[in-house]
């Protein structure tokens, strides 16, 4: 089932992509990353009421309390740089360098998860970055 919902969240991030950069095309970069965070908090944070999820904030550690919060730092920094980005860049060219993630995710999953490094997982880093610089390179 999480091939499913990583293949959704692919589909929805493809769109984030593309309606970003037709929203950012004549407001600030800033005030643009802030509308869409309102819009996310109320959507999150409706869906977390109707599912009566709330009870459960009592329940969460300090240790996952305070790695939520340094999620969330990093989220609103990768979005404040990403439409920074999307208002002078190409969005394939921006999309592409931004998915580089993927591949810092698999080195940091290694360095600090001490998850193994298969022969798989590293010929497809390797593929990431190659085809970053090919589909960047002018």
């Amino acid at each position: 089932m999480w091939v499913f919902y990583a293949l959704l969240s692919a589909l929805f991030a493809a769109l984030t992509a593309l309606f970003a950069k037709l929203g950012v095309a004549d407001i600030s970069s800033n005030l643009a990353t802030g509308i869409r965070t309102i819009v996310i908090f109320l959507v999150v944070w409706g869906i977390v009421l109707v599912k009566g999820e709330m009870k459960g904030i009592t329940a969460i550690s300090k240790y996952s309390m305070l790695f939520l919060i340094l999620s969330g730092l990093a989220t609103g920094l990768s979005w404040l740089f990403y439409f920074k980005a999307l208002q002078s860049g190409a969005l394939s060219k921006v999309a592409v360098i931004d998915k580089l993630s993927v591949a810092i995710t698999i080195l940091l999953s290694v360095l600090v998860l001490k998850e193994s490094l298969t022969l798989n997982t590293l010929l497809g880093a390797g593929l990431i970055i190659a085809g970053t610089i090919v589909l960047i390179a002018k």
